[in-house]
């Protein structure tokens, strides 16, 4: 396969090309594409250098056959017609097709039949990756969705820095030493000093005094599960580093035990149960994101019954927001797009 990424130099990008080297992907020729910024920059992947070049328009995707593109909105938009002009697929990691009714939104696990939306004579070619926190959540609301239909969700997400980019994970850190040094602690990336804190605003808020990421949360997961699942999300930045939590109260058609959930996430792919209060003795009880940074899994524990709900369960997850979140889900679309779904 001819592949490129748009991008190549932010977290994503460079999560990109560790997970197709890690996965073997088959990858022909690599082309990668950045701003005037990161032009000339060089990657290596699988032994070969790679130098990034100049986004711009014309005919630069013409042999290409699978773009993952992770640049932003507005350069999805800009670069679209360009990417997908001459029948490359554009995977693309943000929010600018998410809710396109022409664009499927995708996370393997649940709904892959969609990607042939995309993929069909007059299809568009552009499938959209969802946003992190949903993808997260998602996977685990499949699982439980499979023993009883889900009538609504409540979430609350604890996103680390990484969420907000490579240059706001280096802000945290730096604001850490610039507070334990007696210094001024500066931000730039966030709205507030992150590090001590906790920040209760991810994205610009809507009329409904919602913000846009937690609007997110419910149409979203609405669109991958074809469901009219109704789901309310409060989303917090927290200063950890890397990996994004979520705190998650389920109701349900039917009531269900504990014991179902937990035996349906174990069984669910891409999900790994982790919930086993007993543990000690350097054996985690429950997923924390400080030793899950880096894997590709999602995480789950303190899955119990919600006291205040007789239908209802809640649980504790965690994922890698880099890796599953963004990048290796965008590589498991192309994965199923090269296996013919």
């Amino acid at each position: 396969m001819n592949i490129a990424i748009v991008g190549a130099s932010g977290a994503v990008g460079q999560e990109l090309l560790k997970i197709l080297a890690e996965r073997q992907f088959p990858v022909t020729n690599l082309k990668l594409f950045g701003s005037a910024r990161s032009a000339g920059s060089k990657y290596t992947f699988y032994d070969k250098e790679y130098t990034v070049e100049l986004l711009q328009h014309g005919d630069l995707f013409r042999d290409i056959d699978i773009a993952f593109v992770s640049a932003g909105g507005s350069v999805s938009k800009e670069y679209a017609e360009d990417i997908t002009r001459y029948g490359a697929i554009m995977i693309d990691n943000s929010s600018a097709f998410r809710m396109d009714e022409s664009c499927p939104l995708i996370v393997p696990e649940i709904n892959p039949e969609d990607i042939q939306q995309a993929l069909k004579e007059g299809g568009r070619r552009v499938i959209a990756n969802p946003n992190c926190t949903t993808i997260i959540m998602a996977v685990c609301l499949q699982a439980i969705e499979k023993l009883s239909h889900i009538k609504r969700v409540h979430v609350s997400s604890y996103q680390s820095a990484s969420g907000a980019g490579a240059s706001a994970m280096a802000e945290l850190e730096e604001q850490y030493r610039q507070a334990l040094n007696g210094e001024e602690v500066k931000h730039q990336k966030f709205a507030y000093q992150l590090a001590y804190n906790l920040i209760p605003q991810i994205d610009v808020f809507g009329d409904d005094d919602y913000t846009k990421e937690e609007l997110k949360m419910y149409h979203e997961t609405r669109k991958i599960m074809h469901s009219d699942i109704a789901v309310s999300a409060t989303c917090v930045r927290v200063p950890s580093l890397r990996a994004h939590s979520e705190a998650v109260w389920v109701e349900t058609a039917e009531s269900l035990s504990p014991e179902q959930v937990r035996e349906a996430l174990t069984n669910a792919e891409g999900v790994q149960v982790m919930d086993d209060p007993s543990k000690s003795n350097g054996q985690y009880p429950y997923p924390m994101p400080l030793y899950l940074s880096g894997t590709d899994d999602v995480y789950v524990g303190r899955i119990r019954k919600d006291l205040a709900n007789e239908n209802g369960i809640t649980f504790w997850c965690v994922g890698d927001q880099i890796r599953k979140g963004a990048a290796l889900n965008a590589v498991q679309i192309a994965e199923k797009i090269i296996r013919k779904i």
